[in-house]
């Protein structure tokens, strides 16, 4: 509680503590702003543009998984053709078989 007085020195205590209460006040209105604590009511108050922004979401995150795994697949099998045809003992036929598979699997054969 702040005591109120009528002295110089007092009201000197009372107009630094209501100085340093305005400064820690600009401080987290600041650090409110930067959260954007806003946008996240808005977006509370507006479910549908929640909803449509996290259909989109999942959206681009299951093409960019289809994407990624279909290249890793790619690269793997092209470095797997490429083993195969080095001839390599034991490691050669494993890898030719699995090549072999996939390669029926993708014609739509059954192995």
């Amino acid at each position: 509680m702040i005591n109120i007085t009528k002295d110089k020195k007092g009201s000197d205590i009372v107009h630094s503590s209501i100085d340093a209460l305005e400064n820690k006040l600009d401080k987290v209105t600041v650090l409110l702003e930067r959260s954007e604590v806003a946008e996240y009511v808005r977006l509370l108050n507006h479910p549908f543009s929640l909803i449509w922004r996290n259909v989109l979401a999942g959206l681009a995150r299951g093409v960019g998984i289809a994407l990624g795994f279909t290249f890793f697949a790619a690269t793997i099998l092209y470095i797997l053709q490429l083993l195969g045809a080095l001839n390599l003992p034991i490691v050669g036929d494993y890898i030719a078989d699995i090549v072999r598979i996939v390669q029926h699997q993708l014609e739509g054969k059954t192995y």
